[in-house]
């Protein structure tokens, strides 16, 4: 796969050297130079400028990726669909792409590889799982070239995104392939319970082998649409020590900034609505169970300002414009929206969040937002190194703080931190309560002297009234000695009591009618107990008489 570019030009062609010196000038060259000695990890650039990955040019490896991914999905798709065996996540295939080209391969001017493609059954399911068919994951990897990604991170691996902003292809070390092809077999299991969670999504395992050298690559969903601006970025891990960004990446257009960037910008937090914020929190609940075996991830968070971006375009119309660039999606529960399994319905970015699958919220200023979230970085585990770098880093500082730590504290130090500082639920104002309507005999007053209200007086009243009209009601039929027939309001005695009331001799209605009014007007508590025994008499005189 090396070519005749990845070797350094200037011991084996003089000429070569001697022209670029000429033709440029002193201070210039001398910034090159000094550029090409800068390297990250495996990351480099070579004489003519361009990006190189264990000296393999970064065209080269792009080519080669797409060769191999054609190649590979195409004989896939040949195989018939079975469950998946445990052996399957230990399964490695292998093919071999000379330059010259073979019956099974195409010829290319890449130099000779090998691609070795890991899990491919495993893999396949991973990708059926979340929607994406053979032809829509070829055709968005290999049919146009993969776009490289200039803000790689400061591990020294390079990021290429496809060209219909689907998917992230990261080059990985050693130690991390092999540690993802460990996790796979809980990574299914995980995935089979839950769909919709914030893990990466890894949809493919690959290794160009080329001059002895082996460049192990992932395929991932990608978190932040490239069509969506992103005002800020954060990466957090919920740990304080050196959790700051640096002035070289503050010098940035877009920044990422960590922790300590974050509790000091936005102290009170990103607020989202009770029934995403409680969906968020279940998520991250859940995918801290299953990254307790896990030493390091973060949260990569994309902050959208609906309300700047109208400023800076001048109109929602033009947002609106903007965010509608973005091709349809093709893979399922990849966006931070469906990722939580929260409604994607709300008031207020229906234009933007159906589209581009950010989570609305607001900062404390009530500006709208959109959130684009996602945990990134879960291959590394927790080896001698890391414990040796936590204990060192434990005897200067408080160990609680620093971001190497055992991975159940870890994981529980990120969801307080996450649930607690950084999304917060947004408490609704109550409504004040509606006055109650007047009661119709008119409002109830305290008496000057007494603290009770007259609840009590005022339902003896009623009753004597009530009484007074029963009764009245019997003498006028006694009277007029017809049949009885009730006739009145139905809050009257039943028949048979009226009937035998007025057939009964013992008491005298009118002598009745009148014990009751002298009374009420010397004492209304007694009245009420008189009454009803006066009442209860009746009755029973009556039942006795019937």
């Amino acid at each position: 796969m090396a070519t005749a570019a990845e070797e350094p030009p200037g011991p084996q062609d003089p000429n070569l050297t001697g022209t670029r010196k000429n033709a440029s000038s002193e201070g210039p060259s001398t910034s090159m130079s000094q550029a090409m000695k800068k390297t990250i990890g495996h990351r480099g650039i070579n004489p003519t400028g361009e990006t190189t990955y264990k000296k393999t040019t970064s065209s080269a490896l792009k080519g080669a990726i797409q060769l191999g991914i054609t190649h590979t999905v195409g004989s896939l798709s040949q195989k018939p669909e079975r469950d998946v065996l445990l052996q399957d996540f230990e399964v490695v295939e292998s093919i071999f792409f000379p330059s010259e080209g073979s019956n099974l391969t195409p010829a290319h001017h890449y130099g000779d590889f090998m691609f070795k493609t890991y899990a491919p059954i495993a893999f396949r399911y991973f990708r059926e799982m979340f929607g994406i068919r053979p032809d829509d994951y070829m055709y968005s990897l290999c049919n146009e070239p993969l776009i490289e990604l200039s803000n790689s991170g400061a591990s020294g691996s390079l990021f290429y995104v496809s060209n219909d902003d689907e998917y992230i292809i990261k080059t990985v070390q050693h130690k991390e392939a092999e540690f993802l092809q460990k996790l796979l077999p809980g990574y299914f299991m995980n995935l089979n319970q839950n769909k919709r969670t914030l893990l990466p999504k890894f949809y493919g395992l690959y290794c160009v082998q080329s001059g002895g050298k082996n460049i192990r690559i992932a395929v991932m969903n990608n978190l932040l649409p490239s069509a969506v601006r992103m005002h800020f970025k954060y990466d957090l891990k919920g740990s304080t020590y050196k959790r700051r960004a640096s002035p070289k990446e503050r010098e940035k257009t877009v920044p990422t900034y960590k922790d300590l960037d974050f509790i000091q910008d936005v102290p009170d937090g990103l607020l989202l609505e009770g029934d995403k914020h409680n969906a968020l929190y279940k998520t991250i609940q859940r995918d801290c169970l299953y990254m307790c075996s896990l030493n390091s991830f973060h949260l990569l968070m994309g902050i959208h300002n609906l309300d700047q971006a109208c400023r800076e375009q001048a109109s929602e119309e033009a947002v609106a414009g903007a965010v509608e660039q973005r091709r349809p999606q093709k893979s399922l529960y990849s966006t931070a929206i469906e990722a939580i399994q929260a409604d994607t319905t709300s008031k207020g970015s229906k234009d933007t969040e159906d589209k581009t699958g950010g989570i609305p919220a607001r900062n404390s200023k009530g500006e709208r937002l959109l959130l684009y979230i996602g945990i990134i970085d879960i291959l590394q585990s927790y080896r001698l190194v890391k414990k040796l770098e936590h204990s060192w880093k434990a005897l200067v500082h408080d160990g609680d703080t620093v971001s190497v730590h055992r991975p159940s504290f870890y994981a529980e130090r990120f969801q307080k931190f996450m649930c607690n500082t950084v999304f917060k639920k947004i408490t609704l104002k109550p409504s004040p309560t509606k006055k109650r309507r007047a009661v119709p005999h008119g409002p109830l007053k305290k008496t000057a002297g007494s603290g009770p209200l007259l609840s009590s007086q005022m339902s003896n009243n009623s009753q004597q009234l009530s009484l007074q009209h029963q009764v009245s009601y019997e003498t006028r039929e006694d009277i007029d000695g017809d049949n009885i027939t009730q006739a009145g309001p139905p809050d009257l005695l039943p028949k048979n009591l009226l009937a035998s009331n007025a057939i009964d001799n013992t008491v005298e209605p009118n002598e009745f009618v009148s014990t009751i009014q002298t009374q009420s007007n010397s004492q209304e508590t007694t009245n009420s107990v008189n009454i009803n025994k006066m009442l209860n008499k009746s009755m029973e005189r009556s039942t006795s008489n019937r």
